[in-house]
């Protein structure tokens, strides 16, 4: 895990990626779980059996289970030392480019797109996070997100 000591620091990565986030399973658990959550129980998700005679051969993830993830991608991938809070401020563009069967494992990589100052001292950071798919030549998700932090 990187760390940075300051915001200012962090800013300072413009226009590189900046961290790679750790592997993660997606299970049939957390895609059950999610349908609870949302009230989106569509076959494709949550019914196995059905599933695997589908169009992606077993079920699939969520596509906004795997959006999701992005801060648990942020939380595993760098730390900032001098900030007490971080907030997701929205997002700009998302795309889900591929299916993610369950079972796969994720990881996200971070690029830093743009980073201004807000008030209080704090920054706001504009991220491409591209989630990858172990095995895969092709991303399930590619996002702009929108981070505000605060020291």
């Amino acid at each position: 895990m990187k760390t940075f000591q300051t915001l200012a620091e962090l800013a300072a990565c413009v226009n590189q990626e900046v961290a790679v986030s750790d592997w993660i399973t997606i299970t049939q658990e957390q895609v059950n779980l999610f349908a609870e959550a949302t009230g989106d129980h569509q076959w494709i998700h949550v019914d196995p059996e059905r599933a695997a005679a589908g169009p992606f051969k077993g079920p699939i993830a969520h596509g906004f289970l795997t959006l999701s993830l992005i801060p648990r991608f942020f939380e595993t991938s760098f730390a900032i030392t001098a900030s007490r809070m971080g907030v997701n401020y929205g997002l700009n563009r998302v795309r889900f480019t591929s299916p993610v069967p369950v079972g796969s494992r994720l990881r996200a990589r971070m690029k830093l797109l743009a980073s201004q100052a807000i008030d209080n001292d704090g920054m706001q950071m504009t991220w491409e996070v591209t989630v990858e798919r172990e095995g895969s030549d092709r991303p399930v998700c590619v996002a702009e997100s929108l981070v505000r932090r605060y020291p």
